[in-house]
């Protein structure tokens, strides 16, 4: 079974993100596709190499990244949600006149036709959050 996945939480906002991450986790162990993991609204959060987590607490941003990295999957931020929140990639960086970014290795800026592509794709679309 394929399966996208949206997740419109931050990663320490609510419970949320955590969760989807340990749903495409279950997904992949079970031999089932994830076509595409689409981070909407406050979800952008998810995708910034600036979180600082205490060290006895999970680090959400990097647990997606390593996941895309071992699995090959892909991590899309809903563009106008990154650019409201200050989460940029070089290229957005560049574009708007910024001289740094912060997208986390694993996540690519895009918009909202990935998310309609990937529902597309999917058997299933599977979302974390309100």
């Amino acid at each position: 079974m394929k399966f996208a996945i949206v997740v419109n939480e931050g990663p320490y906002t609510h419970q949320a993100s955590d969760t989807a991450f340990q749903f495409a986790k279950s997904v992949l162990a079970k031999g089932h596709e994830i076509v595409r993991v689409f981070f909407y609204h406050d979800g952008v959060n998810n995708g910034t190499k600036l979180a600082v987590p205490p060290q006895d607490d999970r680090h959400i941003p990097n647990n997606w990244s390593a996941l895309a990295k071992e699995n090959e999957l892909d991590l899309v931020l809903c563009i106008a949600a990154a650019q409201r929140r200050g989460i940029l990639d070089e290229k957005e960086a560049g574009r708007q006149g910024k001289d740094s970014n912060n997208v986390i290795d694993g996540f690519r800026i895009s918009g909202l036709g990935q998310l309609i592509e990937a529902g597309i794709q999917a058997d299933r679309t599977v979302t974390f959050g309100d």
